[in-house]
């Protein structure tokens, strides 16, 4: 129940962003946001990370449900169980139904936050939540997945 507390919240969060970004700011223009750092920029981007499959927003649609699937599944039935683990793929989930709507509702995804000191795709909260999300699960199934039974299933030193 708390782990879909956090993804409600997360993807009402992106789409906040979102759709304050599609009301307030011109498509192509920018507002500064962190000086030097960080500016929103309305962008509609139709393919994936760095628009790779632009123009093919369906296959993505289709990719992002089977992805959301996969991912309520592996959260139902605690195939990872840590607490840990089901935080990151809650965060994953979140980020993919996220962009999931757009895709399906509005045929492209809305991204807003575009780096200033590098030049880098232009990506929103739903994003960063499948990145980061992916990455700290990744951390953990290479660092701690199996360890955490093999230590209890030790039998305790003799002395």
């Amino acid at each position: 129940m708390l782990y879909a507390v956090l993804v409600v919240a997360l993807v009402a969060l992106d789409q906040l962003v979102k759709f304050l970004v599609r009301a307030n700011i011109d498509l192509g223009e920018g507002v500064p946001f962190l000086p030097h750092i960080l500016q929103l920029t309305y962008v509609k981007n139709t393919g994936a990370a760095f628009s790779l499959f632009e123009e093919h927003t369906w296959i993505l649609t289709l990719v992002s449900l089977a992805a959301s699937i996969l991912l309520a599944v592996l959260l139902i039935k605690k195939v990872f169980p840590h607490p840990f683990a089901m935080v990151c793929l809650s965060v994953v989930l979140a980020g993919a139904v996220g962009n999931l709507i757009d895709r399906a509702f509005l045929g492209y995804v809305t991204d807003m936050f575009q780096t200033l000191f590098m030049n880098f795709a232009v990506f929103n909260v739903a994003d960063i939540c499948v990145v980061c999300g992916g990455i700290a699960f990744c951390a953990y199934y290479l660092l701690f997945y199996g360890k955490e039974e093999k230590e209890h299933d030790a039998p305790a030193s003799e002395g």
